[in-house]
């Protein structure tokens, strides 16, 4: 009975509710089931089999290698599965490989976790029925240039990277988009990744007269850094990405470093009744569970309005907002989400909570 609930609060909203429900939809869930990723795997098929459990829905766990050699055979197990949709997909090579079969069955699929630009163009060039539950790699970087617009203007700021691709592409997009509306930083710099101690860099940054401070680097990497300028009694405000959203290594992080990160899903309010019923029934839901039972619901709500209006499911997937415990999901005609999921965050009391204020604007 309290699974019923739930069921109707996640409904609750649907703009273009039907009169019944379509009967429940198979849905392949493409993960990881051995290896190094099988925990990951677990979480996906346990979030889309709480969800399909409401709607009489079918899931069909089907085994993700991330190896281009498996990707033969998982195209047959996908069309062989006779599922009318796909979620999951943690690796790029396995997309790479199921999305033209997956577009010739007019089969949607909707990952979890791949968050490849050059996967989304050419599956929109080649109309593949391919949608993104996971934010692209574009919205992170315009997400921080957003913060740093609204909450740091007039503040000397400094970017820096750790020299790594992930890092350099990304403090470039953040430095190309400020340039664009007339912001500079009074100091960039390149530092080495991984050192016991950064004080040089804390040192260039003071002489900079940079206060706020945007890092492309690490969790371990930006910890030492806001440790070493603490000991070096130079006050600055720290702010990264979503990758420090990750174990302590070594150093812990300090109170008060930002981060422009997703939150954890569980910890909404929103979420709070699906978590209570996942505990409930044995269901930890960390990682990719609450996203597979969103990506679940999703299917099924974008299915009762293709039941109303006859449209085939991918198109139906584009009709959206459909109401779901992240809020109202909607994709685009880029087939991305209308909506970007980071938030500044700020580590508190050993988690991230959201920023208060101006998020250490002054």
């Amino acid at each position: 009975m309290f699974r019923l609930i739930i069921k109707s609060i996640v409904v609750v909203g649907l703009i273009s509710a039907s009169p019944a429900f379509a009967a429940g939809l198979k849905v392949a869930v493409v993960a990881p089931m051995d290896g190094p990723f099988a925990t990951l795997g677990k979480q996906m098929v346990d979030g889309a089999a709480f969800q399909a459990d409401e709607r009489g829905s079918q899931i069909i766990p089907i085994a993700e290698s991330c190896d281009p050699a498996g990707g033969e055979a998982l195209k047959k197990a996908l069309l062989a599965s006779g599922a009318e949709a796909a979620i999951g997909f943690l690796c790029t090579e396995s997309l790479e490989a199921a999305l033209p079969a997956l577009a010739e069955a007019r089969i949607p699929a909707i990952t979890l976790s791949v968050r490849s630009n050059i996967l989304m163009e050419d599956a929109l060039k080649k109309n593949w029925p391919f949608f993104r539950l996971a934010p692209n790699g574009k919205a992170e970087a315009a997400a921080i240039t957003d913060v740093i617009v609204a909450n740091w203007k007039g503040k000397p700021l400094a970017l820096i990277d750790d020299g790594t691709i992930h890092s350099r592409e990304l403090v470039e997009s953040v430095r190309n988009a400020l340039a664009e509306i007339g912001v500079t930083p009074v100091f960039t710099d390149t530092y080495r990744p991984a050192q016991e101690q950064q004080v040089g860099l804390v040192r260039r940054l003071a002489k900079s007269g940079a206060t706020h401070i945007f890092t492309g680097g690490d969790r371990y990497d930006t910890a030492v850094i806001a440790r070493d300028a603490k000991a070096e009694k130079v006050s600055i405000t720290l702010l990264g990405g979503d990758v420090l959203n990750a174990a302590d290594i070594d150093v812990p992080l300090e109170s008060g470093v930002l981060a422009v990160t997703v939150p954890e899903a569980s910890r909404s309010n929103e979420a709070g009744a699906v978590v209570k019923a996942m505990r409930a029934s044995g269901i930890e839901p960390e990682g990719y569970v609450l996203p597979a039972f969103v990506a679940m619901s999703l299917l099924e709500q974008a299915k009762d309005q293709a039941a109303k209006d006859g449209s085939a499911l991918p198109e139906a997937l584009l009709k959206g907002p459909y109401a779901t415990i992240l809020g109202p999901i909607k994709f685009n005609d880029s087939h991305e989400r209308t909506d970007t999921p980071y938030r500044l965050m700020e580590w508190r009391d050993g988690r991230f909570v959201a920023a208060t204020g101006a998020g250490g604007a002054d």
